[in-house]
């Protein structure tokens, strides 16, 4: 595979990519697994507790068969933990808006979140170098050869959020505030119309993603040249991501956008599909199975993400010995076959 320098080499990175992807789709199969996997012991303490208050009380038939949202405010006064976090904006798409919304405004969630995010974060950290290194490879390295290499870069990976933790944190710690708390209040002191001081809000959420995009790139570039250049020092592969963006700025940013619009593009889809409230039987089915189907599409433009990013490093440089074919191995080796004649 070779990204020739051209006017849109980004387009063959993202059009490698996506082949790369669909040739590996148990991988996809795997990271969705284990995202079910973390997110059920949160589905069961949430069951529990709406189990426990509604009862066999008429609630649950309101409750049961659309949004109840006296009922919904009088339940959230009185939990705790998760509990806490359910409402209206849980269904549908209204929970990949409240998500969004929470993330870009800096609101604090309840620690029985945040500890099940850090470990989905912590599982991503050891993932990330097994995939990376099965979509360079573009070929199967089977179960052994994917946690090896998963292995071998999760503590490299670990000191590299580190880093990542430190960008991360002045961002929200000290550029958000400022941004909003400070110059929002600032720039909109003597503003009479509404929609001026939205536009104006809009701009500075502009720049805070602006900023929060730069970062993604280079530690995902980061990723990429410790994992196809076996690199052990992290602040190395940051500098040389770093390097790589720089030189090949036009291609990087192309497709970093294109790959930013196939996430909206799902983002879309599903909202216009999306179930909202619905009774019990078939229709709740029906929902759990398009939620799903949007879950495995979001980690599916994850995935497009490393996996194009990797396609525009390697065909860049050159690393070509790492699609090499493998090596033979028993039984399909030539003393195998000589053998058995």
């Amino acid at each position: 595979m070779s990204i020739k320098k051209g006017p849109y080499p980004f387009f063959a990175a993202w059009g490698e990519g996506m082949r790369r992807v669909n040739r590996a789709p148990a991988v996809l199969i795997g990271v969705w697994t284990l995202t079910v996997l973390i997110s059920l012991p949160l589905t069961a303490a949430m069951r529990g507790m709406l189990r426990d208050h509604l009862g066999d009380s008429l609630a649950a038939d309101s409750a049961a068969s659309g949004v109840n949202y006296d009922w919904m405010q009088e339940f959230t006064a009185q939990a705790a933990g998760v509990g806490v976090t359910f409402g209206p904006a849980v269904l549908g798409f209204g929970a990949v808006v409240d998500n969004l919304s929470a993330f870009i405004d800096n609101e604090r969630k309840p620690i029985v979140i945040i500890g099940a995010a850090s470990a989905y974060v912590v599982l991503w950290i050891f993932l990330a170098g097994g995939i990376i290194d099965r979509y360079a490879r573009d070929r199967v390295t089977h179960a052994h050869g994917f946690f090896a290499a998963s292995g071998m870069f999760f503590f490299r990976f670990l000191r590299l959020g580190v880093l990542m933790g430190v960008a991360y944190g002045l961002l929200f710690r000290y550029l958000h505030p400022w941004l909003f708390d400070t110059m929002y209040p600032r720039l909109t002191s003597d503003v009479t119309v509404e929609r001026t001081a939205f536009m104006i809000r809009l701009g500075l959420y502009a720049v805070f993603g602006f900023l929060l995009a730069a970062c993604n790139l280079l530690f995902d570039y980061a990723k990429v040249r410790a994992v196809v250049e076996d690199r052990r020092s992290m602040l190395g592969a940051t500098a040389a991501g770093a390097r790589f963006i720089r030189r090949n700025a036009g291609a990087a940013v192309g497709l970093y956008i294109i790959d930013v619009a196939l996430f909206v593009m799902v983002l879309t889809l599903y909202a216009l599909v999306a179930p909202g409230a619905g009774g019990v039987g078939w229709s709740m089915w029906l929902g759990f199975l398009t939620g799903q189907i949007y879950v495995l599409g979001r980690l599916w433009v994850k995935l497009v993400f490393w996996a194009s990013e990797t396609a525009l490093f390697q065909g860049r440089l050159a690393h070509a010995g790492y699609i090499a074919a493998p090596k033979v191995e028993w039984p399909d080796s030539p003393s195998a076959a000589a053998l058995g004649s």
